[in-house]
């Protein structure tokens, strides 16, 4: 019984991953005859499985769409991929309402049959991971990151054991002390205490190479701050994009920051009127959009790329103010009364 119950289980797993098999290809891998086959399709669409089969050459059996959910089969890496997945959208960021008690119950049933192997590793992934606010949209490009470097990163920090990492654009390994990772607008940042420079930094995951988790131990240090995410926010707008600006605001400090995104960058404040904000993005359009958004007079100070994008937009809104002071605005009562339908009723009154 105990081998039937094995062939049963990897003829499902054959049929999840194919489109199509022959019955003489499934055959084959399991090793068994015809009939057997046979005998072990019936058992599966007994457990409900919707097993469809065809005749002819281009003939085979292929799992396809039920009307009830059978068990399913996941490898370890697609397990553990459901397992974090299922818990991040479970912690109240997803805004889909209703969704945390599904969450919540769909993991525990998950969790209660995942190895022990993989129950680390989606812990220590779940424990080291903190979500950045909710953010609008943007036009920043997504940086996908290994799973399997984010495994090792939670790892390391669940067992306090140095990393030795390498970024891209630096050739020079740099040993590191990982503490947490972040997730925000689809990125991922690690914070850690970098060895070599004796700092606190916010790391792109996406830029890291290589991620070699070290044997050595060490004692956790006084973080930066409480706040980890509000650490990243404040190095992603400092350091962390492309292209990085200083902006002088003419408003209070405390004005700015009940305005902006708090992803958006750093306000410092120069006195009761004028503020400084550090922002940056990976384009300059999308740094001039947070600007516009601003709704306060602004005065860039640098870089001089942003300065003449800023000029080229102000001369085209300009001339777009000019079209409609030459031509003026449309008639819309003159518009409304074009589109009106004409009914044979109306003509027979206006003559």
């Amino acid at each position: 019984m105990a081998e039937t119950a094995i062939r049963v289980l990897r003829l499902l797993s054959l049929l999840q991953d194919q489109h199509m098999l022959t019955g003489r290809e499934l055959a084959e891998r399991l090793g068994v005859s015809d009939r057997t086959l046979r005998n072990d399709i019936a058992r599966l669409r007994d457990l409900g499985y919707p097993i469809h089969g065809g005749r002819g050459s281009v003939g085979g059996y292929r799992l396809g769409h039920g009307t009830k959910m059978p068990p399913l089969l996941l490898d370890d890496d697609e397990a553990v991929a459901v397992a974090v997945v299922i818990g991040l959208a479970g912690d109240g960021s997803t805004g889909v309402a209703d969704i945390e008690q599904s969450s919540a119950t769909a993991l525990a049933k998950l969790e209660q049959i995942l190895p022990k192997r993989l129950q680390r590793k989606v812990t220590a992934l779940r424990s080291a991971t903190a979500i950045g606010p909710a953010t609008t949209g943007s036009r920043e490009p997504d940086a996908p990151v290994a799973a399997a470097t984010l495994t090792a990163l939670a790892g390391a920090i669940r067992d306090n054991a140095t990393v030795t990492i390498s970024v891209d654009g630096n050739d020079t390994a740099t040993d590191i002390e990982p503490y947490r990772l972040v997730n925000w607008q689809r990125r991922w940042y690690l914070v850690a205490y970098d060895l070599g420079s004796h700092r606190w930094r916010a790391y792109p995951v996406a830029r890291v190479q290589r991620a070699a988790v070290g044997s050595r131990r060490f004692g956790p240090r006084g973080l930066p701050e409480d706040d980890l995410v509000a650490f990243v926010l404040r190095e992603v707008a400092s350091t962390g994009w492309k292209v990085h600006a200083r902006v002088t605001v003419l408003a209070a400090a405390e004005t700015v920051i009940d305005r902006i995104n708090p992803a958006v960058g750093v306000v410092e404040a120069v006195d009761a009127e004028t503020s400084i904000l550090v922002t940056g993005a990976d384009t300059l359009e999308t740094i001039a959009i947070y600007l516009s958004m601003l709704g306060m007079d602004f005065r860039v100070d640098g870089p001089p790329e942003l300065v003449d994008h800023i000029k080229t937009l102000a001369r085209r809104y300009e001339g777009a103010t000019r079209l409609v002071s030459t031509f003026g605005a449309p008639d819309r009562r003159k518009d409304s009364r074009a589109a009106k339908p004409h009914h044979p009723k109306n003509a027979a009154a206006s003559s």
